[in-house]
């Protein structure tokens, strides 16, 4: 069973409670990185935790969410190894893996219902890197992102 890490704030925190058991359903095994109810909270910090699990490669993929997206979107894109991409739509979900090999899902909950979200996910998880001329672009992320860890 694949294990897919899932984050939120207090703004993404329903939705998030709504996909888990879909996820689960789909053969998934959860694991859920808080927060634990719909408290005022910070996005940062759950961001940052499921990127750098992500990223050290604990985790092969995760999914965030809070009410825009944007700023988990921001904060998971600072960790090296994570590429998190926004999605609010299916297509922005499909050329995210084809073109991007996305490894963070970032929805936000104002824009997308359980319904759209699940779709997107559906879409996310079972869309392949297509490699080919993107592995070139992909590569050269991951040369930008040792340039970042030496400090050049």
């Amino acid at each position: 069973m694949k294990t897919i890490l899932i984050a939120s704030d207090h703004g993404g925190f329903a939705l998030k409670e709504s996909l888990k058991p879909y996820l689960k359903n789909k053969g998934l095994a959860v694991k859920d990185l808080g927060p634990f109810n719909e408290e005022r909270c910070d996005y940062p910090k759950f961001a940052y935790d499921l990127a750098s699990k992500i990223g050290e490669g604990k985790f092969k993929r995760g999914i965030l969410i809070c009410k825009s997206g944007i700023g988990n979107s921001i904060v998971a894109n600072r960790v090296p190894g994570a590429r998190a991409a926004l999605c609010h739509n299916e297509k922005c979900a499909e050329l995210s893996r084809q073109h991007n090999d996305s490894n963070i899902l970032v929805l936000g909950s104002i824009f997308v219902n359980l319904s759209l979200a699940r779709k997107i996910a559906d879409t996310w998880l079972n869309t392949k890197f297509e490699g080919g001329r993107h592995k070139c672009r992909l590569n050269q992320l991951k040369e930008i992102e040792k340039k970042i860890r030496s400090g050049k």
